[in-house]
């Protein structure tokens, strides 16, 4: 799906991204399917018009929620991950770092868990695509960690990488929707633990 663009001025973006800002609090809030473009501009403190201007629909402006989002995510993620030199640790920051992050951000981690996963069309977007290098970093360190004998070498890392985030997904989801645990960052070590004890030698 092709982004709708009309400039890259610094006023533009900062425009394009306060739309944004709004758009995640209020699908967050409402829901995709209830909200309204018009609940989006009021939030924005701008017309539906201008709302328009920058993005061609309500999806296109939902599929636009991710995108700085993920780059800086990677980019962090990277960062960190440079200054661990162990695959046992570098195994927990990824999952501390996803824990954490939902936690500080509950609309995105809404957005993300409860609508987005639901809706098949985002897969085609380059979002997606930028997302999904989150998914190959925990790959390759895995797959490091395999070819440096600190993990087994006949699992899969494919399966392993899924245990990672179907874990944190599920505990994610399950804070959303229940509020329970208070804090998901606190099983980060536990669910570390117990993954560890499947992959480690």
């Amino acid at each position: 799906m092709e982004q709708h663009a009309i400039g890259t001025s610094p006023k533009i973006e900062a425009r394009r991204s306060k739309i944004i800002r709004a758009a995640q609090k209020v699908f967050a809030q409402k829901g995709f399917y209830e909200a309204t473009i018009s609940d989006v501009a009021r939030e924005a403190g701008i017309s539906d018009a201008t709302i328009y201007e920058y993005f061609t629909s309500k999806e296109e402006l939902l599929f636009s929620i991710p995108g700085e989002t993920a780059r800086d995510a990677l980019k962090n993620m990277k960062n960190i991950l440079d200054h661990i030199i162990d695959t046992p640790n570098k195994i927990h920051a990824i999952i501390y770092a996803f824990l954490s992050f939902y936690r500080d951000n509950p609309d995105y981690a809404s957005i993300a868990m409860l609508i987005l996963k639901q809706n098949k069309n985002f897969l085609e977007t380059q979002v997606y695509q930028d997302i999904r290098q989150l998914a190959r970093l925990i790959y390759e360190v895995i797959q490091c960690g395999m070819d440096q004998g600190e993990l087994r070498k006949d699992i899969d890392p494919l399966v392993v990488r899924s245990v990672i985030l179907g874990s944190i997904e599920h505990l994610v989801i399950r804070w959303l929707m229940l509020g329970k645990p208070n804090d998901p960052v606190i099983y980060s070590k536990e669910i570390t633990d117990i993954i560890l004890k499947g992959v480690m030698f």
